[in-house]
């Protein structure tokens, strides 16, 4: 099974990255993709995905929440970053309205400027929608030809949503979230509507901890080695009979696919 979402440049893991690469890879994850959502963080999550070759890839590009800082210098960073062999997609990009911790201006600029960048050197997307589903669409759908995948990273958002994004040929990422009975309800339930072949797993690491977990950490901090509850949890609730260990392997080959690796 593959995480494509995992922050392990969070100083969460500070004390112990390299343990838990290592409980990833004793839980059974063939490979794990680390997030960039900034320029610095971009740089470390390259760095450490050279550190494991083979098993740890990244991305690069600047989140909503840092839109503010995009500029020319910036972009020219992430664009050489880009260059390098294991960096596979471009983001986490998009949009997020619901804290605005950069302006809807600078959130727009920044992602039809990473949109661009990607088209440009055709890599995937790695996106990021909060709150923005209709301006988000708007500023995306005109770039989609041009782009050689997108994935819609740790969706959260209503069927109509869903479905929408499934029309445009959006690849779509599940996290644990969907195990969480009180905000995961709508999510699980729509977890037959995406086609298999669409869909993608991740923790999101160091967040979004499953609620359902049997064996909480103490320190309640999500770690990749716990995706294969989540990939357990999935495939029980798109279907009765889906076997986990064949989703495991489906969703590793959209992956691989996707981010051609």
């Amino acid at each position: 099974m593959f995480e494509i979402g995992l922050n392990l440049t969070s100083n969460q893991f500070d004390k112990d990255r390299a343990e838990v690469v290592a409980r990833a890879e004793e839980a059974g994850l063939s490979g794990m993709l680390i997030t960039g959502t900034s320029l610095e963080e971009s740089q470390q999550a390259q760095t450490l995905a050279a550190q494991y070759p083979d098993y740890c890839w990244s991305t690069a590009g600047v989140h909503p929440h840092q839109a503010s800082q995009w500029d020319s210098r910036v972009e020219q960073a992430i664009r050489a970053l880009a260059a390098e062999a294991n960096v596979v997609a471009i983001g986490e990009c998009g949009l997020d309205f619901n804290r605005n911790f950069s302006t809807p201006a600078d959130q727009e600029r920044a992602f039809t400027a990473q949109l661009a960048l990607a088209a440009e050197l055709s890599l995937p997307v790695f996106l990021h929608c909060r709150d923005a589903h209709p301006r988000f669409a708007e500023l995306l759908t005109p770039w989609l030809p041009k782009l050689p995948g997108a994935v819609l990273h740790c969706f959260t958002g209503s069927q109509q949503e869903l479905e929408h994004y499934l029309s445009l040929g959006l690849s779509i990422g599940i996290t644990g979230w969907v195990c969480d009975e009180r905000r995961g309800l709508e999510l699980r339930e729509m977890l037959p509507l995406i086609p298999v072949d669409r869909l993608l797993l991740e923790t999101d690491a160091p967040y979004l901890l499953p609620r359902d977990l049997e064996n909480k950490p103490k320190n309640r901090r999500n770690e990749p080695c716990f995706l294969p509850h989540i990939v357990r949890q999935v495939a029980l609730w798109r279907a009765k009979d889906e076997d986990p260990v064949w989703l495991a392997q489906i969703t590793d080959d959209n992956a691989r696919r996707l981010f051609k690796i």
